[in-house]
């Protein structure tokens, strides 16, 4: 009956994440920034003082909208300004680090990512700094880590052996994690991780021994598992950061109509 109960929360929790899938579409909104990208690290989505070295820097706050109660985090966007005098047609991409609870943008950027939407010459980026707040195009977008694979950062709460944090980072794709299974490597009795908060998922059942890891993703109509078949090694250690020996790559089928899915270039 209880893994019953659990595939039919996992699948209404895909089924969420399908409803509200359209920040996959061409959106037009408004941006402004941050003064200092720092102003992001103590973010919602708890990346700490590791936030600031994501994309050079190129990071944002979200709408609730896009952080989705922390399911939102780690995701990719490319965002343009519009204004045609000081903005360039590629603009940049962002990950989402913090939630944005301003009602006046969707977005709010770091003052780099800000300043890569300029137009490449002199005193462009200056001049929209000081613009504060500009209209915008974003579309979500896969993240991109290169040959990297995804980590699983044990957190400092975490105490052996009954209580463990994890938090994803360097999450590919442009799918969402809503569910982490958790086992002894080797073992088949699966139990669950719970989002504790942002990006950091929590359990006060740990298996003994080297940890496997299932991580149920989505996006738009479509949902998977990805095993990592040994994620942590039983001598796992809190404030330390290890390779889950997987990556995401999926790309998400989108869960609303209508949807421009162009990216621009």
């Amino acid at each position: 009956m209880g893994s019953f109960l659990y595939l039919v929360v996992v699948i209404f929790i895909i089924f969420s994440s399908s409803v509200n899938a359209c920040d996959r579409c061409l959106h037009r909104s408004k941006a402004s920034y941050f003064s200092s990208a720092s102003a992001l690290s103590s973010g919602a989505c708890a990346y700490g003082s590791m936030a600031t070295r994501f994309f050079a820097g190129h990071i944002a706050a979200a709408t609730p909208s896009i952080y989705k109660d922390g399911a939102g985090c780690g995701a990719c966007f490319q965002v343009r300004c519009k204004n045609p005098k000081l903005c360039s047609s590629k603009g940049t991409i962002v990950m989402v680090t913090d939630l944005n609870k301003s009602n006046q943008t969707d977005l709010v950027l770091s003052s780099r990512a800000f300043r890569a939407m300029a137009k490449p010459v002199a005193g462009a980026d200056r001049d929209l700094l000081k613009q504060g707040i500009v209209d915008i195009d974003y579309q979500r977008v896969p993240c991109e880590y290169g040959n990297k694979n995804m980590n699983v950062r044990v957190e400092e709460a975490s105490k052996k052996p009954n209580y463990l944090e994890v938090k994803l980072l360097y999450q590919g794709g442009q799918t969402e994690v809503v569910a982490i299974d958790i086992a002894q490597v080797g073992s088949s009795r699966w139990g669950y991780m719970s989002r504790s908060h942002g990006a950091v998922w929590a359990t006060d059942k740990v298996p003994t021994g080297a940890l496997q890891f299932r991580f149920i993703v989505t996006g738009g109509y479509d949902g998977k598992m990805i095993w990592a078949q040994s994620a942590l090694p039983a001598n796992w250690e809190a404030g330390k950061t290890y390779d889950a020996g997987v990556q995401i790559t999926d790309i998400a089928q989108e869960g609303c109509d209508p949807c421009d899915a162009h990216i621009w270039k």
